[in-house]
């Protein structure tokens, strides 16, 4: 961020009784609630709570399409089921991140995860991360679908700040950020060192008072007519909220 960055922040708060620029009051502040272990239901998918026993055979199944999934995360792959089934259980067993299996509302079968983490109800901040999808959920509407049903959970439960963050170098993960409606911060240079290499981290983030907007654009994107009888969609995700 610019110092002429820092000014328009500025120019938007106020002064204090000693003349300092101060943020903008947040009043009747309550802290957000903790999300709850539930499953989400949509058209196209549900979100189940990870259950190391039940989704851990048919998620190493999918996982196993394509390697490159595991390129961006900073542990995997997992050549046996039982390495990966030992990694599922210790997330399950973890309050945060806390994890969801994608399960595909036609095959009823898990081909993703995603989770939050970095949960602060008090402060009103949550993160989504830890995304790995299957070739079998890729560019598919349920993958869309996963995304919405989070954040419409996250900003339901209170939060005012939804957060991603990735590799800046990977691109498909920035672009699908973008996609989504979350506006890029900036760059944290040098902010980990994962599997050997160097990891500058981009900063995304959709604010409460931008989702309105946001989730009226997904609904629409997400509704039957925007499908053709062979699945594909008729209008993008950027047109349904009103973009070119």
């Amino acid at each position: 961020m610019s110092i002429a960055d820092v000014d328009v922040l500025a120019a938007a708060g106020s002064r204090n009784a000693l003349g300092q620029m101060v943020g903008l009051p947040v009043t009747d502040w309550q802290p957000a609630a903790w999300p709850p272990r539930r499953s989400l239901s949509g058209r196209f998918c549900r979100l189940e709570p990870l259950d190391a026993a039940s989704h851990g055979p048919a998620l190493f199944a999918a996982m196993a399409a394509d390697e490159r999934n595991w390129t961006y995360l900073s542990y995997g792959p997992f050549a046996a089921y039982q390495d990966y089934q030992d990694w599922l259980a210790a997330q399950q067993a973890r309050p945060d991140p806390h994890f969801y299996a994608i399960v595909d509302g036609a095959t009823d079968l898990a081909v993703g995860v995603v989770a939050y983490l970095r949960i602060d109800p008090a402060m009103g901040c949550i993160e989504l991360g830890h995304l790995n999808f299957s070739p079998a959920l890729q560019r598919r509407p349920a993958a869309t679908e996963a995304m919405y049903l989070l954040m419409l959970q996250a900003f339901e439960l209170g939060y005012r700040r939804y957060e991603w963050k990735c590799d800046a170098l990977n691109l498909p993960s920035r672009q699908a950020a973008e996609r989504l409606g979350f506006r890029f911060e900036g760059l944290f240079r040098q902010a980990m060192v994962y599997k050997g290499r160097n990891r500058d981290t981009a900063w995304f983030s959709i604010l409460d008072k931008e989702w309105p907007a946001l989730r009226q654009g997904m609904e629409r994107w997400l509704a039957p007519d925007n499908f053709d009888a062979a699945g594909r969609q008729l209008r993008t995700l950027a047109q349904c909220r009103g973009g070119d």
